[in-house]
């Protein structure tokens, strides 16, 4: 099975690698701003406050996933400041927290679930709503599965109230699914 953005999971069904109705989405996460542990944490709440901390910073570490991707073509030119920021974009969300828990970058952007964790930074908030990012991640058997029914059992236990606290605490909201009663049939 895997777990991965809905994007990345909506090209591997178009390239018949998932087992057909097999996909769930389990959370979403909203973009946020990761400063190396123990320094301030700058407000990132506005529009204008998180560009002046953009600004600001002598380098913007991004990962080179969908997030980071979105932000450098998307919301830095659409902010009027993408020739103005120092992007450094990192193969992973992990290689962008250490650039910036190393001093290499003075924030990050990118997914909370990649900050709340990491070792050496800070998580100094999410972006605001209105130039937010929220990806959906989810699940799906992949066609070629040798435990078709063990991937389904996984995906049913994560897709569950029982994991919701797990969930939350990892930086990802729960996607509610109605329960067994208030599915629909057809």
């Amino acid at each position: 099975m895997v777990i991965l953005s809905r994007e990345g999971l909506s090209e591997l069904i178009a390239a018949q690698r998932i087992a057909t109705g097999t996909d769930v989405d389990l959370a979403r996460v909203p973009l946020g701003v990761a400063v190396r542990a123990g320094t301030p944490k700058p407000d990132v709440s506005t529009v204008e406050a998180f560009k002046q901390v953009l600004l600001r910073a002598q380098t913007v570490a991004v990962p080179a996933s969908t997030s980071g991707i979105w932000l450098t073509t998307d919301l830095f030119p659409g902010l009027g400041i993408a020739d103005k920021v120092n992007v450094k974009v990192m193969p992973r969300g992990s290689d962008a927290t250490g650039l910036v828990a190393s001093g290499g970058a003075e924030v990050a952007v990118q997914p909370v679930s990649e900050i709340v964790h990491a070792v050496g930074v800070d998580f100094a908030g999410s972006i605001a709503p209105e130039i937010q990012f929220v990806q959906v991640f989810s699940a799906a058997v992949v066609s070629n599965s040798r435990d078709i029914d063990g991937s389904k059992r996984l995906i049913e236990f994560l897709s569950s109230s029982r994991a919701s606290e797990a969930i939350r605490n990892s930086g990802m909201e729960p996607l509610e699914r109605p329960s067994a009663e208030h599915r629909k049939t057809d």
